[in-house]
């Protein structure tokens, strides 16, 4: 009995810390034309006071989860060169990764460019993956999918 009191014990533990992730950052997502079929999809990471959200670049000793972002292919969109930050970037000694690392704090947009093949109505379909942290300690990584509308 003790056992599986325990064992229930670690899932519920486990499940609340997968959950509380995302609400340490709240994500946004616009878009803005930028031209005839061009436009910048804005990724807009919110981070909750005393977080911090990874670069999507790190030092060869981070230990730190980079945040990835994904696009789904879409016959009608070409995404065009890296995903760019904007934001205050922090390059520190991470205490709760006991390496160096690069974050952000408050707040992050990440910017990617894409451009429409044809005048068309379509989405771009993609995700985030990111991890966050404190000075004390690190949430398991989370990812959120986002949908974003391109009118052609």
């Amino acid at each position: 009995m003790k056992q599986l009191l325990a064992s229930v014990t670690f899932l519920l533990v486990s499940v609340l810390s997968f959950a509380q992730s995302g609400t340490k950052v709240k994500w946004d997502y616009t878009v803005k034309k930028i031209s005839d079929k061009k436009y910048e999809v804005r990724m807009i990471a919110t981070i909750q006071s005393g977080w911090h959200l990874y670069s999507q670049t790190q030092s060869a000793d981070a230990i730190a989860l980079p945040t990835k972002i994904s696009f789904a292919k879409n016959p009608l969109v070409t995404v065009s060169g890296a995903v760019k930050e904007v934001g205050k970037v922090t390059d520190a000694f991470d205490k709760a990764t006991q390496s160096r690392s690069r974050f952000y704090s408050n707040k992050v947009e990440f910017v990617q460019v894409v451009t429409l093949k044809t005048n068309v109505k379509t989405s771009v379909v993609g995700d985030v993956e990111f991890m966050v942290c404190d000075d004390r300690q690190c949430l398991p990584p989370d990812k959120t999918k986002f949908t974003v509308k391109l009118e052609g």
